[in-house]
């Protein structure tokens, strides 16, 4: 019992994670129908803006306390990754946007790759860390109980900062003027373009927001494990697609409850199975959903339009 508890507790702060980064893919989706390969990468981007930034605050400038460098830290990310998406958008996605479906997808992998590549000559091929700091644990079982269940402060920050997100852009895509903008895009661009909504600047807004949450995704990340490396983009990029997926594409609640349901089921796996095979375990619950669920858990039947 106490190391499925355990267990319960590193895969909710996985799938937070990943929930993170999947609303990144549902709203980019769920506006212009685009599937954001380089998705992935850009969360990759963030987490070594964070990485940068944290030494620069705690080795050039000596700042000491956590809170006020986390702060910084999250604030530089969000700004820096927010413009890296927002350039991406209008060099690869936007010039696009009018031609054959395929076009954007092609688009979307070669940035992938772009930003792979640049990271990896900017930065070197090793995996970079950083000093271990905020290591505090709350041990939740008593003493001599022969396996000790404790949850760290630092998942305790990742569980927090993934609800509070959820719910303030849960309310701006709901309660704000731009996210009527986002629905009216996501049902008819041509249409919403005739009322007078600028289509351009609400994909580029959206695109900022995900970059936004892609950059909080990867201060939690970079903050949770201690390294982060080059290749640190694809894998948690498609398990973060895939999150989305099989929580309903196009539901931000359903992207994140998709997120906890791939890293719950990645640490059960490696806990009672193998560790080599948890990746396989994910994608097979995702096959087996998809059969009987098209939509997904939240999603919304597909509404031909004529």
């Amino acid at each position: 019992m106490e190391v499925f508890v355990q267990q319960l507790i590193n895969g909710i702060t996985l799938g937070s994670i990943y929930g993170l980064i999947a609303i990144g893919y549902t709203m980019v989706f769920g506006i212009i129908g685009m599937v954001n390969f380089a998705h992935g990468d850009v969360f990759m981007v963030s987490a070594f803006i964070a990485l940068i930034t944290l030494l620069l605050l705690t080795t050039w400038l000596g700042i000491g306390s956590f809170v006020i460098a986390l702060f910084v830290v999250l604030i530089v990310a969000m700004l820096f990754t927010s413009l890296v998406n927002w350039a991406i958008e209008r060099v690869a996605y936007r010039p696009l946007r009018g031609s054959f479906r395929l076009a954007p997808l092609i688009s979307a992998i070669g940035m992938s790759i772009f930003l792979s590549n640049f990271v990896q000559v900017a930065q070197g091929p090793r995996v970079k860390s950083i000093p271990p700091f905020f290591n505090e644990v709350i041990v939740l079982t008593p003493e001599g109980s022969g396996y000790e269940v404790a949850i760290s402060y630092k998942q305790i920050v990742v569980w927090l900062v993934t609800a509070a997100l959820l719910l303030v852009f849960w309310f701006v895509v709901s309660k704000t003027a731009l996210g009527r903008a986002q629905r009216a895009c996501e049902q008819d661009q041509k249409m919403a373009a005739l009322l007078g909504i600028d289509v351009d600047r609400t994909v580029s807004i959206t695109f900022v927001i995900a970059a936004a949450l892609a950059a909080v995704a990867g201060t939690m990340y970079l903050m949770y494990y201690g390294v982060v490396s080059f290749a640190d983009g694809f894998v948690p990029g498609v398990k973060a697609f895939t999150a989305a997926v099989l929580g309903g594409i196009g539901s931000l609640p359903g992207a994140v409850i998709g997120g906890l349901l791939i890293g719950l089921i990645e640490t059960m796996w490696s806990a009672y199975f193998s560790i080599d095979y948890k990746d396989v375990a994910a994608f097979s619950i995702l096959a087996i959903t998809m059969i009987f669920l098209p939509q997904g858990i939240l999603g919304r039947p597909d509404v031909e339009k004529v």
